[in-house]
């Protein structure tokens, strides 16, 4: 800020509001970034002067995704509005209301101005083997090489931040990978990152239960319904002779099309074909009441449970649901198809972690056949179940309930080892018989640094908050959670980051400003009426990307600023 550097640090989330409020009424410079939600944060910034910027640096540690032999990453930038059953929380029922700036009576300032917020993106990228292409299925991307490296970024340069960006990249053809151990040493501790790929070994088809449950609720209008229509014709058309299915559908109500599963003869899928042809988007976001349907069907012996939500899980009640597939997962494997151009990957992807299976993101009609083929091809083939992993010594590995391994899919485990380990056992069963394999660590790669040791800290507090969600003691949770995000310096649902100017570049007489700068509405053309209020909503205080406190001239006393509003989290 000018000649200034000015450095956050991560703090037990009261202690951080109480200095954040402390440095604005005095007249400093200050910002505060706390946890809304593990994938929504509030971003605040206090006492900008006439004429002055300020830019705001935040990074952040994340797991690349590898499906299907492709690498991806995705960087959210927007969101859908939230949904929460009964509520009348601001926070889940935005107002169409344009950006204001509100002085110290409260009284507001019509600023007549859209903020549509744009992006640019960089990209500099070290696959670390040769590539075959680095595609974007999100934006127009530009691709440069780098000697080993490449620099991707946006073909336009700027761009609308409307939509989630992702970038995807593809090695070359290669012989078969290998189970791989990485391990880095931070701050005297070993933490252990484990990639596993199933076998290539031929894998024969399992009869099973196939349960689809799509999203009708007004959030999904448009095209995000001309998506998940698609990717259920998808699923209806690859069942084979022998599997057994239903369809449910909901919003705030539910529907199945059968009482319970049936077999997959022409006839039903008929049946089923037409009921999702004349599907429409309305109504609200009650998922809980669809999952208790869909989890309630009386299973079929022999046949494999495969339940899968279609959705962009536009919801508020995220921890209930988690809490509910937790307790009722049994034999049943959860799967996701997140729809939209910007749907709750967070829920999506601790979902399916926790009904061990697996979700693929649909943001674009064009890829409905392959997106939705290539996760249906795994539900087709699962290469290992009911997996084992056994680390030598002491370890704390996560997450602690492995999915199953299917064709394409690898596992990833995070852990935090007393010592150095020669190798770890994996077992599980296959098809048709018991598989082992060791997996040896590579001691010449042993590397420093706290990149995996912060993913662990990250699933170490999920694991926490899966507790919490059990009717763990809130007390001893917290007191947990706060240790580890404050030695890894993670924000969490306790610990807020904090960063305060010790000069002052505001009079205490001086009065201050707040303006609210909204997301961008997400690209699809969504009916958000039957979401919310009826009317179509825009981006307001549950919402906004910042609150940022600007100095005005005045002389009424400082208010204490207030943190600004929900903005999504990269991870």
């Amino acid at each position: 800020m000018g000649e200034r550097l000015i450095e956050g640090e991560i703090r037990e989330k009261r202690q951080a509001q109480a200095d954040y409020a402390a440095a604005a009424a005095s007249g400093r410079t200050a910002s505060l970034v706390e946890q809304s939600r593990p994938n929504l944060f509030n971003t605040a910034v206090a006492n900008i002067g006439p004429g002055e910027s300020v830019e705001i640096h935040i990074g952040y540690w994340q797991s690349v995704d590898f499906q299907d032999g492709t690498f991806s990453v995705s960087l959210p930038l927007t969101l859908m509005p939230r949904f929460r059953p009964g509520s009348t929380d601001p926070a889940f029922a935005a107002l169409d209301a344009p950006a204001v700036v509100r002085n110290a009576e409260d009284s507001a300032i019509d600023l007549g101005l859209a903020f549509e917020p744009t992006v640019a993106i960089n990209v500099e990228l070290d696959a670390g083997v040769p590539l075959a292409s680095i595609t974007s299925p999100t934006h127009p991307i530009e691709v440069e090489p780098d000697g080993p490296r490449y620099r991707v970024r946006l073909a336009s340069h700027v761009e609308p931040a409307d939509r989630d960006f992702e970038l995807r990249w593809t090695p070359r053809a290669s012989s078969t990978a290998q189970p791989t151990l990485f391990v880095e040493e931070s701050e005297g501790e070993y933490f252990a990152q484990l990639l596993l790929v199933p076998p290539t070994l031929p894998v024969h088809p399992v009869p099973r239960e196939l349960i689809l449950v799509v999203d009708t609720s007004g959030s999904m209008f448009g095209t995000s319904m001309t998506q998940a229509k698609a990717a259920l014709d998808r699923a209806l058309q690859r069942l084979r002779p022998g599997d057994r299915f239903n369809v449910i559908r909901f919003d705030h109500r539910r529907e199945a099309l059968f009482e319970a599963t049936v077999a997959a003869t022409p006839g039903n899928i008929a049946l089923a074909r037409d009921f999702v042809g004349r599907l429409r988007a309305d109504g609200g976001t009650n998922l809980l009441s669809a999952l208790e349907l869909a989890f309630s069907q009386p299973s079929t012996p022999g046949h494999l449970r495969q339940i899968v939500l279609l959705t962009d899980a536009a919801v508020g009640n995220e921890q209930e649901l988690l809490a509910y597939i937790s307790e009722r997962r049994d034999e049943a494997r959860l799967f996701a198809v997140g729809i939209g151009s910007a749907p709750n990957d967070h829920f999506l992807r601790r979902a399916v972690e926790l009904g061990r299976g697996a979700k693929v993101v649909v943001r674009d009609v064009d890829e409905v056949a392959t997106r939705t083929d290539a996760l249906l091809a795994k539900l087709d083939q699962p290469a290992l179940r009911d997996l084992e992993l056994h680390w030598p010594g002491i370890a704390e590995a996560y997450p602690s309930r492995l999915p199953d391994l299917y064709v394409g899919e690898p596992l990833r485990v995070v852990a935090r080892l007393a010592a150095l380990p020669d190798e770890v056992m994996a077992r599980a069963q296959a098809r048709q018989q018991p598989w082992q394999e060791r997996i040896r660590l590579d001691r010449g790669r042993v590397g420093r640094g706290d990149a995996i040791a912060r993913l662990w800290a990250r699933a170490r507090i999920t694991e926490l908050e899966d507790q919490l969600r059990a009717g763990a003691d809130e007390d001893t949770i917290r007191g947990q959670i706060v240790e580890v995000a404050l030695r890894h310096g993670l924000v969490s649902r306790y610990t807020s980051l904090v960063a305060v100017d010790r000069t002052p570049v505001r009079p205490q007489d001086a009065d201050l400003a707040s303006v609210a700068f909204a997301h961008a509405t997400p690209a699809d053309p969504l009916g958000f009426a039957g979401t919310a209020t009826g009317a179509r909503l825009a981006l307001a205080l549950g919402l906004l990307l910042a609150v940022l406190a600007l100095a005005a001239m005045g002389r009424a006393p400082a208010p204490t600023p207030r943190p600004g509003h929900l903005t999504r989290d990269p991870h």
